[in-house]
């Protein structure tokens, strides 16, 4: 199985993974305050598909266009598309955040749950980079993932987490907040909030300046 291609197997094509069940809660209020009330949201990385269904039963206003990088993760995210919003949710495509060029040329907002911890940097400042050339002015981009503060980790957890990932591949790893709105920054998005979210999880909200 792909290693992107996590979670418990439906009848169906779909997956369902327990963590994203749990955090998509926490996130749909964070989004319902951060997120326009119409036009079209980019989630990269949407692992499972989970989100997508869930977050669309609850912002009507918005379409979702799903994306991974690795193919073998289309099949769930097209099961739980067409069993939801088939109307509101477009199918996935392939997005490699350090390419120069994505398949998505302009977006309202942009969310990005859970990627960076296993993914390698360079994937965190492309998936920046590429937030601030996709972003409508003015559009949000949310973060949610495990984050240390200030090189220092938040809990014991996050700890072990972060020192798992890097004995899997060094390259892995729990990312700071403070490098990340660094690197944000640089690249011409503002940050707006860092917000402490359930299981020692952070959300980063940045927005692309106005024109």
């Amino acid at each position: 199985m792909s290693f992107f291609q996590y979670g418990e197997a439906l009848p169906d094509a779909r997956r369902e993974h327990p963590a994203a069940a749990r955090n998509q809660a926490p996130i749909l209020a964070v989004l319902r305050w951060v997120f326009p009330t119409e036009g079209l949201v980019l989630e990269v990385a949407s692992g499972t598909g989970q989100h997508s269904a869930f977050f669309t039963d609850h912002l009507p206003g918005l379409t979702w266009q799903t994306s991974e990088y690795d193919p073998d993760t289309f099949g769930s995210i097209e099961g739980w598309r067409q069993a939801s919003h088939p109307d509101r949710i477009r199918p996935p495509v392939r997005i490699d955040t350090t390419a120069a060029v994505w398949p998505v040329a302009r977006a309202d907002a942009m969310l990005c749950v859970n990627m960076l911890q296993v993914s390698p940097w360079a994937a965190a400042l492309g998936l920046l980079a590429g937030a601030a050339r996709t972003l409508a002015p003015g559009a949000p981009l949310v973060i949610y993932s495990p984050m240390s503060r200030g090189g220092v980790h938040i809990s014991p957890g996050n700890r072990d987490f972060d020192g798992a990932l890097k004995a899997r591949n060094p390259a892995l790893g729990v990312r700071d907040a403070d490098a990340l709105i660094a690197a944000a920054t640089e690249r011409g998005l503002v940050h707006e909030e860092t917000l402490d979210m359930p299981a020692n999880n952070t959300v980063l909200v940045f927005r692309r300046p106005q024109a």
